[in-house]
């Protein structure tokens, strides 16, 4: 049984790749719905549906743990895919989100204050604010919407998306010392944006985030991982595929073989 990972475009492939060098013997299967990115603009029903079409691929593959790597549909569809879903599912299927990992991994006793950047559809659903409370950490959540980032990470204009990502962060930020990226897209710029604020802000990237907390989880829950294989594979399956995808995904993986 294998790894999936789900994302609404190329930004999950930044998580997959940090997760599978901070764990490479297991075999690892992507789903990237770049036919309908992004997913930050469109109504929870449709979030939903779309990720239930990918964690449906994801299961035929043979996927016993699924990992919701876009914000958006962790925020919006996780909760209902974990208490409807699975339960017509068998005991040994597992879907977890990357949302509340980011939370737990926050240190509060730095800033007093906590600039979200993320997709409008995250901002809307109040997740991370709701995470913060569960957890018991009161500190200021300003919560940004950047509906414009991952069109432009996607093609690859990563200059022009971390301008756009500064102005929001000066303009609505405030004096938060802490931004966390809440989008697997952003990851794409965190160097840039850390060059820029230099010891003014710390940024929050879940590639850095992501693979410690697996790690953590798999040791917590040894009935699942020993039933993860361990032949080292890596397939990417995209619902629409575009000539420029190949360069990012070498970019990333290294070349990887990607399925038609």
């Amino acid at each position: 049984m294998k790894i999936g990972f789900f994302d609404s475009g190329l930004g999950g492939l930044t998580i997959l790749k940090a997760v599978a060098k901070e764990l490479p013997d297991y075999d690892y299967i992507f789903y990237g719905d770049t036919v309908n990115l992004p997913y930050g603009n469109k109504t929870e029903e449709e979030v939903y549906n779309l990720t239930l079409k990918g964690v449906e691929y994801l299961i035929t593959a043979e996927c016993t743990l699924i990992i919701i790597a876009c914000n958006t549909a962790s925020a919006e569809t996780l909760r209902r895919l974990q208490t409807e879903y699975l339960t017509t599912k068998s005991a040994n299927l597992k879907i977890i989100g990357v949302i509340r990992p980011t939370v737990e991994s926050i240190d509060l006793s730095v800033s007093l204050s906590i600039s979200l950047l993320a997709t409008k559809r995250t901002v809307e659903s109040n997740k991370y604010q709701m995470e913060l409370t569960k957890l018991n950490k009161n500190n200021q959540l300003i919560q940004i919407s950047a509906p414009d980032l991952v069109p432009l990470i996607e093609i690859g204009d990563l200059e022009l998306a971390t301008e756009h990502a500064i102005k929001l962060i000066d303009e609505e930020g405030g004096e938060s010392g802490v931004v966390v990226l809440g989008c697997t897209h952003y990851t794409e710029i965190k160097k840039l944006l850390r060059s820029h604020y230099g010891n003014q802000k710390i940024i929050l990237s879940q590639d850095e985030i992501i693979p410690k907390k697996l790690k953590d989880y798999l040791e917590r829950h040894p009935e699942i991982e020993s039933r993860l294989s361990r032949g080292g594979e890596r397939n990417i399956h995209l619902t629409e595929h575009k000539l420029y995808f190949d360069k990012i995904l070498q970019q990333l993986l290294g070349g990887v073989y990607l399925e038609e």
